[in-house]
């Protein structure tokens, strides 16, 4: 299969089987899944079908439930061996006729014609065989049908060797453009292979070589240094880079260490790691990939529908054109019977709209392709095409803009240093599970203090502080108003108590008793490429706006920081009003991570999830970013944008080739080979065009639409 004409046909032909419903044709695939009543059609008429249309099924059984089976071609050119294919076995037929009849012709000057006339025939036989069945099974206006009509036409005039050419050269172009798709469905073949066939098993104290699809849930596998990762899991013991670059595009190694996730296809690059199993081999990180993928080459984009559209018309009104320019000039103004029928023939072979069938989801599929390169995964042509169209990007903050935890900003001692002052906070704070809690005592840990020795337990009051006894005397961790009910605050802390709070940061008093011995701040921080990245949308000519639950005040430091909008205390309905608001405006693009955010992802004319965001996110939105970068969301923007314009660069190149194939072909200059292969070379020019998108590079700013 080489392009959505192919589908079409085979759609077209099994709908007319009783019994067969929910046809699904995926090109990039090679793939067709439908459901079927036994009772009124079997499978092997199904196959039979098919096959009557220029197509070999191979069933996969294993890979599918029985009321839907699935079918695809047995092998394809992507692996070299394009002689082995029927298109290839054809290529190879024809030209072994058409060298036969032309040292017939050198030899046997009077048997000539008749020698091209029988290659012609001979390499006809099986295009003029789909001609027929697609005609009977509901495509009459086929490439194989303008083709049949040309060479039969070229014949009755006495252009055997014209005819002969041209079927033989129908026959490479024909293997060139399966060539062309091989290299497209390469990046999912890319994909599979990212994932090791064997895993080291540990099992009672020993290792073993297992296959990947073995491992379940909770099974300990050992990763050594040059390994890829079977399948998702954390490192339980252990510590290494991992090379994440081919699951999500990150190109700095990141460091794994007990606690840490790791994703199949990851290479191991130093360290020994022992990772427990959390996803199968068919539920992990690849693997869901290789099915978004999959299904997102399946689907049609809006250019894409409307080209099909367009053909569907295109097609038998270029052949009214081509009978009216054999029969118009004879008729009407004498003109040379031979000359205009030769002409009219010409043109159906340069009306062939494979170039521009193709041109959309050549361009589609390489988008995606280059996209999940570079841990953008888009869900479909559809998505891709909104991307570059968005007029605006809205943000949900905490562990989207923000890191989703808070981090301690501030360290202000009023008695001792900030470093005892934040000794004594986390030694009050440890064992608490409250967020703010574990920062302070992260904090501490990660600085290497040593903290005082509690006696006895600490107690909290809810929203208000926590105390615990310390050698010197009860110390508490609290906020600003129990601080103020303890003993009069000093102006000069309760200055600076205002002046954090305005920064959008929670400040916490740290009490000797009564006294005030400091004040820790804590926010939850932007992420380190939160400003690139709403800059680079800026630059783009997005608006950028942060829709939050939280209070104004912190939405509004952290979006001032960030050079974006902020509309706060949203809950999710309110958000998702807010979301229906701007949508009116136009094109809008949500970007979350949280399942508050899923009804938002959801209603936005895009959806995007973090990579490091809830299944629910990731499963509701259009794209998701496996990076976990915000930049990421710029880098989709620009990739819709390229892979809009090569569309229209496909669209402008097939249809100008042909636009001037056809003046040349009125005028007499353009012959019958140079008919088809002008079609051919516009067909294989589209799709080499398209698989420039695959060396996407989203590394500079793209001009807004508005500056285009």
């Amino acid at each position: 299969m080489d392009c959505g004409a192919c589908a079409l046909k085979v759609e077209n032909g099994l709908k007319r089987l009783p019994g067969v419903s929910d046809i699904n044709v995926n090109v990039g695939l090679e793939r067709l899944s439908l459901v079927f009543d036994e009772d009124r059609t079997s499978r092997k008429a199904i196959e039979e079908r098919i096959r009557s249309l220029g197509y070999a099924p191979h069933s996969l059984d294993a890979q599918t439930s029985a009321d839907r089976p699935a079918f695809e071609a047995p092998s394809t050119v992507a692996d070299g061996a394009w002689w082995r294919t029927r298109k290839g076995q054809l290529v190879l037929g024809t030209g072994a006729v058409l060298i036969l009849a032309f040292i017939v012709a050198a030899v046997a000057p009077d048997l000539a014609e008749w020698a091209y006339v029988a290659a012609a025939l001979l390499g006809l036989v099986p295009i003029a065989r789909r001609a027929v069945a697609g005609a009977r099974h509901g495509t009459p206006f086929s490439i194989e049908t303008l083709m049949t009509v040309a060479a039969i036409g070229a014949i009755a005039i006495g252009e055997g060797a014209e005819a002969a050419v041209v079927v033989f050269l129908f026959a490479v172009g024909e293997l060139l453009e399966n060539v062309a798709a091989g290299r497209a469905r390469a990046g999912i073949e890319a994909l599979m292979n990212l994932v090791p066939r064997v895993a080291r098993l540990e099992q009672g104290g020993a290792v073993s070589e297992v296959p990947v699809e073995r491992l379940g849930i909770g099974d300990i596998v050992v990763v050594r240094p040059g390994d890829r990762v079977p399948s998702d899991g954390e490192v339980i013991d252990g510590m290494s880079e991992m090379d994440e670059a081919p699951v999500t595009g990150e190109s700095v190694p990141v460091l794994k260490e007990a606690g840490s996730t790791v994703y199949a296809g990851s290479i191991n690059a130093n360290g020994v790691l022992r990772v427990r199993i959390t996803r199968t081999a068919a539920d992990n990180t690849i693997a869901r990939i290789i099915h978004l993928v999959e299904e997102a080459q399946g689907s049609k984009a809006p250019t894409a529908r409307f080209i099909d559209r367009f053909s569907a018309v295109y097609t038998p009104a270029a052949m009214l054109v081509a009978a009216l320019i054999m029969v118009v000039p004879p008729l009407l103004f004498g003109a040379e019977w031979s000359t205009w029928v030769y002409r009219g023939l010409a043109t159906l072979l340069i009306a062939c709209p494979c170039a521009l069938v193709i041109s959309t989801p050549a361009a589609i599929a390489s988008g995606l392709a280059a996209g999940a390169r570079r841990g953008l995964l888009i869900k479909g042509g559809a998505a891709l095409e909104t991307l570059g169209k968005v007029r605006t990007v809205a943000f949900d903050k905490t562990g989207t803009l923000t890191i989703g935890r808070p981090r301690i900003t501030d360290v202000i001692a009023v008695e001792g240093d900030e470093a005892e002052i934040l000794a004594k906070a986390a030694a009050v704070e440890r064992g608490s599970s409250h967020p703010l809690g574990a920062a302070i005592v992260e904090a501490a840990e990660a600085r290497g203090l040593e903290l005082p020795k509690v006696f006895g337990g600490a107690m909290a009051i809810p929203g208000k502080t926590v105390t615990a006894r310390l050698r010197e005397g009860f110390v508490s961790v609290g906020s600003p108003r129990y601080a103020a009910e303890q003993g009069e605050v000093p102006e000069a802390i309760r200055a600076r108590l205002v002046s954090l709070e305005a920064e959008g940061k929670t400040a916490v008093v740290v009490l000797g008793g009564k006294r005030i011995l400091g004040v820790v701040a804590l926010r939850d921080e932007p992420r380190e490429d939160a400003a690139a990245g709403v800059a680079r949308l800026n630059a783009l000519g997005v608006r950028t706006v942060m829709l939050t639950g939280d209070n104004r005040r912190t939405a509004a430091a952290i979006a001032d920081s960030l050079g974006l909008e902020a509309k706060a205390e949203l809950l999710p309905d309110a958000k998702l009003a807010e979301i229906g608001v701007l949508k009116a405006q136009g094109g809008i693009a949500m970007v979350g991570d949280g399942i508050n955010d899923a009804p938002a992802l959801a209603a936005a004319s895009v959806g995007i999830a973090m990579g490091g965001g809830t299944d629910v996110a990731l499963e509701t939105a259009d794209a998701a970013l496996l990076k976990n970068r915000v930049t990421g969301v710029a880098e989709l923007v620009e990739l819709s944008r390229a892979t809009l314009g090569n569309i229209w660069q496909n669209i402008a190149l097939a249809l100008g080739l042909k636009a001037i194939f056809l003046i040349t072909t009125l005028t007499g200059t353009t012959t019958l080979w140079m008919a088809i292969l002008a079609d051919t070379g516009a067909t294989v020019l589209v799709t080499i065009n398209a698989l420039r998108l695959l060396r996407f590079h989203a590394d500079r700013p793209a001009e807004p639409p508005e500056a285009r």
